[in-house]
Formats: C-alpha cells, sequence, structure tokens
C-alpha cells in the first residue's frame, strides 16, 4: 500500500482533480500553513489559486458554470485541503453549503442570480444558525424577521459564522412567525434570508454589522466572527425558496454537507498527523536504533494507520450515500462523530511521538495539536451526533412487540 485512505471506483476524471488538489497542497499549502496560522494570517494566495483551479464550483451544476462534481469527490478535495491546513478547507465549506443549499431549495432566480458567480469565486458564501446564547438547540433561535411591505425586517444576534468577514453572502436563520400562528412547533417558524453584503468589517450594509474577528484557539486564518441585525431591510424575494418556513429543513439538509465536510476534514488532519509521526519515528534515535523500531511506538503508529483508513472509509461511506439521492443523516452523523473523535487520537499519538519537540511551535504537529478540537464542535458536538445515531437506529431497528 503506497499510502492510507485509498479510494476505489474513482473515475479518470475525480483521480485526475485529486491529483492536481494534493499537487496543489503540497506546493502552495503546506510550505506555508504553519507560518500563515502563528500569524493568523488570511491565506490570500491559497484562496485565489483555489478559485483558479474552480474549486470554488467543484459542485455547481454545468450549467451555473461550475464543474457538476459530486459530493464524494468535493469530500475528497477537502480530505487533501484539510491535510495541508484544516483552515482553507473551512473556506471552502461554508461556501459550499450555501451553493449547495440554494442548488437544491433556491428559486430559479435566485440560482441563476447567484450560482454563476459563486462559481467563479467572485461571491463567497457564509451560513449562520447558531446565536450567543443558542449552542445546539437551534429551535431555540431569538433572532427575528418581520415583514414589512415587500420587505423583511431582521433584528438579532447570530454567532460563529466562518467567512463572517470575508464573505459577501450569507444564508441566515431566523425566526418568522408570519403565516405560523402562536403554538406552531419552532423548527417550522424558521426561514433562510440570503444576506448579500460587503466583505470587511464594521458596518458592512445598512442594519449589518461584524464586529470583528474571534480570536480561537486553532483555526486560525480563516475569520470566524459575529453578525448583528438592527432593522437589517431584506427583500422578500431573498427568502430561500420563495416560502417562509422551510429554514430548519433547507438547514439541516445544508448541514448534512456540512458533516461530510467535517469528517473529511478529519480524516485529512489525521492523515497529516500520522504522516509526521511515521517520518519522525524513523528520523528520531533512542537507545542506539531510531524509535520506530520500539514496538511501543509500532503499536500506535498501527493503531494511527487503522483510525486513518477506519475513518475514511465510513466518510466515503456517508458522501456516496447523500449522491446517490437516500436519506444519508446516519451515515453522516456516524462519520463526523467517528472522524473527529479518531482526529483527536491520532494527533494527540503523533505528539506523544514527537516527544517534547512536538510542544515546540517550530513543529508542525503543534499545529494539529490546536485544531483538530474544533473537529469535535463544528457541525454538532459527539452528543449531537450520537442522538442523532441513536434516534435513526431506534427507526431502524424498531422492535414490533
Amino acid at each position: 500500500m503506497a499510502r492510507l485512505a485509498q479510494t476505489a471506483g474513482l473515475t479518470d476524471v475525480q483521480q485526475e482533480i485529486l491529483s492536481t488538489v494534493r499537487d496543489f497542497v503540497d506546493k502552495e499549502i503546506i510550505p506555508v500553513a504553519t507560518e500563515l496560522e502563528h500569524r493568523d494570517e488570511y491565506p490570500q494566495q491559497i484562496v485565489d489559486g483555489l478559485k483558479e483551479l474552480g474549486l470554488f464550483g467543484l459542485m455547481i451544476p454545468e450549467e451555473y458554470g461550475g464543474l457538476g462534481e459530486s459530493l464524494l469527490t468535493y469530500a475528497l478535495c477537502v480530505e487533501e485541503i484539510a491535510r495541508g491546513w484544516m483552515s482553507v478547507s473551512g473556506i471552502i465549506n461554508t461556501h459550499f453549503i450555501v451553493a449547495y443549499m440554494l442548488k437544491q431549495h433556491g428559486t430559479r432566480e435566485q440560482k441563476d442570480h447567484f450560482l454563476p458567480r459563486m462559481a467563479a469565486g467572485d461571491i463567497r458564501g457564509a451560513f449562520s444558525m447558531s446565536e450567543p446564547g443558542l449552542g445546539s438547540d437551534v429551535s431555540a433561535i431569538t433572532s427575528k424577521a418581520v415583514r414589512d411591505g415587500d420587505a423583511y425586517v431582521l433584528n438579532g444576534q447570530k454567532m460563529w459564522l466562518t467567512n463572517g468577514g470575508t464573505s459577501s453572502l450569507v444564508a441566515v436563520l431566523v425566526r418568522s412567525d408570519e403565516g405560523h400562528p402562536e403554538g406552531t412547533a419552532p423548527h417550522r417558524s424558521m426561514t433562510t434570508f440570503l444576506v448579500e453584503k460587503e466583505p470587511g468589517f464594521g458596518e458592512v450594509r445598512p442594519g449589518l454589522t461584524i464586529p470583528g474577528k474571534i480570536d480561537k484557539m486553532g483555526y486560525k486564518g480563516v475569520d470566524t466572527t459575529e453578525l448583528i441585525m438592527d432593522d437589517l431591510r431584506v427583500p422578500a424575494d431573498r427568502v430561500l425558496g420563495g416560502v417562509t418556513g422551510r429554514g430548519f429543513y433547507q438547514m439541516m439538509d445544508g448541514v448534512e454537507v456540512g458533516r461530510v465536510n467535517v469528517a473529511a476534514r478529519g480524516c485529512g488532519v489525521a492523515q497529516r498527523a500520522f504522516e509526521l509521526g511515521v517520518r519522525y519515528a524513523q528520523q528520531r534515535h533512542t537507545f542506539g536504533k531510531p524509535i520506530a523500531q520500539h514496538q511501543a511506538v509500532q503499536f500506535k503508529l498501527a493503531e494511527m494507520a487503522t483510525k486513518v483508513e477506519a475513518a475514511h472509509a465510513m466518510m466515503v461511506n456517508a458522501a456516496r450515500k447523500k449522491d446517490s439521492g437516500e436519506r444519508n443523516d446516519l451515515e453522516a452523523g456516524m462519520a463526523k462523530y467517528l472522524a473527529s473523535e479518531y482526529c483527536k487520537e491520532v494527533v494527540e499519538d503523533s505528539f506523544r511521538i514527537h516527544g517534547g519537540y512536538g510542544f515546540s511551535k517550530e513543529y508542525e504537529i503543534e499545529r494539529l495539536y490546536r485544531e483538530a478540537p474544533m473537529l469535535l464542535i463544528g457541525e454538532g458536538t459527539a452528543e449531537i451526533q450520537k442522538m442523532i445515531i441513536g434516534r435513526r437506529l431506534l427507526e431502524e431497528y424498531r422492535f414490533q412487540g
């Protein structure tokens, strides 16, 4: 086996795309990732390179100028990019969740207006569900939209927007009671609005403020922000799909794509951690021989490689299930849960193999050690994934007594 995490059954086109992305990662991302990450600097040159490769249009249909590729192709590209620097994969992920939601749920006018420019990378997407007091309870959203003539007025505060500053289109989930009487289930009174804005910080359009970047332990480079709406007017034709009350379902559909993406990121980071660990183990000598020849280290390498393979297989399965048109919340939840947990464990084992040097900022594993925890909470915590998995299993294995 030449390398871990190979994928059977890929077409020639898929293999060519992955080869191109892998070369780009090795030449343009890995050599500069740690330096940019330590400076918390947005990787503009890398993003421009991905734009030239056409990756911002990877899953957007050809009729809108995209490549029309599958979720599997996208997930495998994300895996490669995260292997180089996870923050870059985050920049692409939020963009594609919005593009996917538009493709699946947008009106013809919305698709025609946004998708060609998103495919070209001229419009960058972000999406927003969470709020400061929300956590995993999406039904507790308090941000609200009120109809006012041919527009809606939005008020509220949103949290944890990846690409919040650099994006020019944000899909925002808020409560909208219009047509939904009191007592309606919370998830039936939510609407997704497509909010256009200028990139940057401060007041980016009347009524909309992006205060600034949130300082994070890891996952640096990419901007993570708040979003404050203060009598923000949004035209009625910017309700995703043209009908209120469907926002929760639209967002959950997008999050299933996002969970496959997070699983792919976990696979990529774990692969890189394994590569660093197995290389260092052959270079570092103790007691007269490379530490790779010590049984204790070989056991770690064996466990790490097995976890990389298992996570990759589950991620590929979840992507293929979604591509087939079938419901994949069970598979996506399992893949996200396993890949993020295994990523944390593989990174920690690689960190241990590096010994004291792993604690030095000169070594790449130090960056991975700070990045891996984000995957444990992004797109739903492990506890949320287990709730989803458990409920779906009870549906499938319902006891008829």
